[in-house]
């Protein structure tokens, strides 16, 4: 299946300077539902490619607004997603095969087959990993005491000495 969200960059022919990716409604339409959110109401990236060798190394910012579920009261909740990118697409042979630990604003290794990379894919992906799938909007805490949900100090070590004082 073809991703939603493809932008195919040719290593050979990187474009000069930065490069604006913008999700067209369809396009929004087939993420908010890959992603299992209400809707992806715009996303944006602008990503400037450099040729690293035999890598391409891709750095930028995605920027995103989506309508997700509050994960306590189901009601809807707007969010704004501002990330930066930093990635580096490399041949599948030169991609390593066990996983390793990067440092802190180390690129992200996207192994390719041939010339060609996706890079709407991975800006799809990227807006996936920054999606909070814990959000919880304002009523949250009103949803949760309705439901006889204790919050963590109620629940704690002392909550049964509590509730006996306060028998």
């Amino acid at each position: 299946m073809a991703p939603e969200f493809s932008r195919l960059i040719d290593r050979h022919r990187l474009p000069l300077g930065p490069l604006d990716l913008l999700a067209n409604e369809a396009e929004r339409i087939a993420l908010a539902r890959r992603f299992a959110v209400i809707a992806v109401e715009r996303l944006t990236a602008t990503v400037t490619l450099a040729d690293d060798g035999k890598a391409v190394t891709a750095t930028g910012r995605l920027r995103a607004a989506i309508v997700q579920s509050c994960a306590v009261s189901g009601e809807d909740l707007a969010a704004v997603i501002d990330e930066p990118l930093a990635l580096r697409f490399v041949p599948e042979q030169l991609a390593v095969g066990d996983e390793i630990e990067l440092e802190a604003g180390a690129l992200d290794d996207i192994p390719f087959a041939g010339d060609v990379f996706d890079l709407g894919e991975t800006v799809a992906q990227s807006l996936a990993l920054a999606i909070d799938p814990y959000a919880v909007g304002p009523n949250a805490e009103r949803v949760r005491r309705a439901a006889g949900l204790l919050d963590k100090t109620a629940a704690g070590p002392f909550a049964a000495l509590t509730a006996l004082k306060k028998g």
